[in-house]
């Protein structure tokens, strides 16, 4: 067995450097290989999953956002909490603030909201948003119609948080 050549030296061939061609085959195989994994995720499962029983489920309550909802869980422990609220005719929240974001659904009526800054947002039932948490998103809900307001509400506060903190009316000439 001979050895003809300079240890680190590159061949070439017809005027070509090998390295390319090394770097051509072994980009031909990535590309023949990212197609195989493309193509067979395009072909149809064989039931590797096993079917489920004895379980159901209910639809209690579906709402649709304006606008792309913005969700931000606490950072560390996490409590959850789904909670249905009411409110009458003629009621209200109070003015209260949330140490972590709620997620809510108006199952039936109209809940009418005014925010820190006294904008107004009124959300009908089938609609959903998210309120913020802070000191600094106090609001307050009421219900100015004549069927009570239900609320489906998922609460994410940091572990050990009361579910609302009591806050200072905003300075609303129609929020009091």
């Amino acid at each position: 067995m001979g050895f003809d050549g300079v240890v680190g030296a590159k061949s070439v061939i017809g005027g070509k450097s090998r390295g390319g061609a090394k770097k051509r085959v072994t980009l031909r195989k990535a590309l023949l290989v990212g197609v195989g994994v493309a193509a067979f995720g395009l072909l149809p499962v064989a039931a590797v999953a096993t079917p489920g029983s004895g379980v159901s489920g209910t639809v209690h309550a579906e709402g649709t956002s304006e606008g792309k909802l913005k969700v931000k869980a606490p950072k560390g422990r996490t409590d959850v909490t789904f909670r249905e609220i009411t409110v009458a005719p003629g009621g209200s929240t109070g003015w209260h603030t949330h140490s972590g974001q709620l997620i809510a659904v108006v199952k039936s009526g109209t809940l009418t909201r005014t925010l820190h800054d006294c904008s107004v947002e009124v959300t009908p039932a089938g609609t959903s948003f998210i309120e913020p948490s802070g000191a600094d998103h106090r609001h307050i809900g009421r219900n100015l119609g004549t069927e009570p307001v239900v609320l489906w509400v998922t609460y994410l506060l940091p572990e050990g948080s009361p579910l609302s903190d009591d806050a200072e009316a905003a300075d609303c000439p129609s929020a009091r």
